[in-house]
């Protein structure tokens, strides 16, 4: 068993706006920043949106240049991030505006250190260079509420050469400012809704537990437990609920805020596995194993999934081994129809697969975890999570 480190040291110097309308702001904020011209990375589902349209029409009027970059659909890859990265100094730009879900702000984090530093996306991801503070500014603003990458340093991209996710980062790598308007996430559909959500579950959740966890990191973690347990399902279940999307934003928010005073734990192994192996998004990977990853890791930190579970609103049963916060989180799944193995296309033929991807590519979130993890916990959380019926 693994104790929480008693000590622990922070950084996380992005200033943050967060509620209705704040993408109103994003103007004001270029201002500040003191730059004239921007490359806008912007989501195809958003690029209309009329909020977005009005921002960016607003700072162009006040004498922003404006390059738009409209991204399409499908996981970001290096090529990408390397093509933008081009764009911003061969028109000389001076920041990167990333709009969207974790796709576009992780892309807009990859070029924007690039573009600033030099080298290519691989450069980074190998650690042949390490990020410096960063003298082109960033500004994120999510679209969706999950990946936490507003706040994050970090980023996944694809590497289509050699067909696999992976991620890298660098506390360099933050925004300067980030920008989270629930009002932007509003009518996003039933399937992004759920799987971004249960993706910062997990992520706050995985502060609470991990062994670098501190009481900074289980502070926002449980904060987000509670308002994602409240409000995911009735985001879910009605897209243009304002209070349901404001208080998912708020738990997307503080999990990315607590995922990045610690880490994430063997759920995101096996999920990132799953999305290397079979080109799924990662919302959905993560919460495709998070309930038998717990499981697995749950006799090893019981005492303070007893908080996870309170938190989660699962009611007291007498037990104290972890197993009431597993509980809770197939409860949530179970109520937003979360997909499972089976429904993905995943076979028993491709445990072996999984398993190898998840210990040699993602080993650290197992080494993070409470648990001491053996390649065979690993097959055993894939099968465990191929047996899952849910419907």
């Amino acid at each position: 068993m693994r104790d929480a480190s008693p000590s622990f040291k922070s950084s996380l110097p992005v200033k943050l706006a967060f509620g209705d309308g704040v993408i109103s702001e994003l103007p004001a904020v270029l201002e500040s920043l003191g730059v004239t011209s921007v490359l806008v990375v912007v989501e195809q589902p958003v690029a209309d949106h009329r909020d977005v349209v009005a921002a960016l029409q607003s700072a162009g009027e006040n004498g922003m240049a404006i390059e738009r970059y409209v991204k399409g659909p499908g996981e970001p890859t290096f090529q990408l991030a390397d093509e933008l990265a081009a764009m911003v100094t061969g028109g000389d730009l001076q920041a990167v505006v990333g709009i969207g879900g974790g796709s576009a702000l992780d892309v807009a984090k990859a070029a924007r250190i690039i573009a600033d530093q030099g080298g290519s996306g691989r450069d980074y991801s190998d650690g042949r260079r390490t990020p410096a503070p960063p003298r082109i500014p960033l500004v994120l603003c999510p679209t969706t509420s999950g990946t936490g990458s507003e706040v994050s340093g970090a980023s996944v991209l694809t590497d289509t050469a050699e067909d696999r996710k992976i991620g890298f980062g660098h506390p360099n790598m933050r925004a300067q400012h980030a920008l989270v308007d629930p009002v932007l996430t509003h009518g996003l559909p039933p399937a992004p809704t759920a799987h971004s959500g249960v993706d910062a579950l997990a992520q706050a959740i995985a502060a609470c537990t991990v062994s670098d966890s501190s009481a900074l990191s289980v502070a926002f973690g449980l904060e987000a437990c509670h308002h994602i347990a409240a409000s995911l399902a009735r985001a879910v279940a009605n897209g243009a609920d304002a209070d349901a999307r404001r208080q998912l934003a708020m738990g997307s928010l503080t999990a990315g805020l607590a995922m990045n005073l610690s880490d994430c734990a063997a759920d995101h192994a096996l999920g990132q596995a799953l999305g290397s192996v079979k080109h799924l998004p990662h919302g959905l990977t993560v919460g495709l194993v998070v309930a038998e990853a717990l499981d697995i890791s749950r006799g090893d930190c019981a005492d303070r999934l007893e908080r996870v579970a309170d938190a989660l609103g699962e009611p007291a049963d007498g037990t104290a081994d972890g197993s009431r916060a597993v509980r809770a989180v197939r409860r949530i799944l179970a109520d937003v129809s979360f997909p499972t193995l089976r429904d993905v296309g995943v076979t028993a033929d491709e445990i072996g697969a999984l398993t190898e991807a998840a210990v040699t590519e993602q080993g650290f979130f197992l080494d993070i975890d409470c648990h001491d993890w053996t390649p065979a916990e690993v097959e055993a959380g894939f099968r465990a999570a191929l047996a899952v019926e849910r419907r």
